[in-house]
């Protein structure tokens, strides 16, 4: 397999090893790679995990348990004041 490269990810490459962390270019295009796939599992994690929330959130507002926009100024308000106090 060949890859081409802009002359900036070529430089990139060869500093990395000129470095000496890695021992050929092939090294440091299988650990970007690899970074690459952690990367994209890690982010596939994060959307499942948002699709989990997110339909449980709905299934509760569905249920009718949700709180209202004034009730909800109301508890800020509500904690406001409680902290206000503690510093006074």
């Amino acid at each position: 397999m060949n890859v081409s490269l802009t002359p900036e990810l070529e430089k990139f490459v060869a500093n990395k090893v000129e470095s000496g962390r890695y021992t050929s270019a092939s090294e440091v295009v299988r650990e970007a790679l690899r970074l690459l796939d952690e990367h994209e599992q890690s982010r596939a994690a994060q959307l499942d995990e948002f699709n989990r929330e997110l339909r449980r959130r709905i299934a509760s507002a569905d249920r009718g348990e949700y709180v209202t926009a004034e009730e909800s100024l109301r508890r800020i308000r509500e904690k406001s004041a409680q902290r206000r106090k503690r510093i006074a």
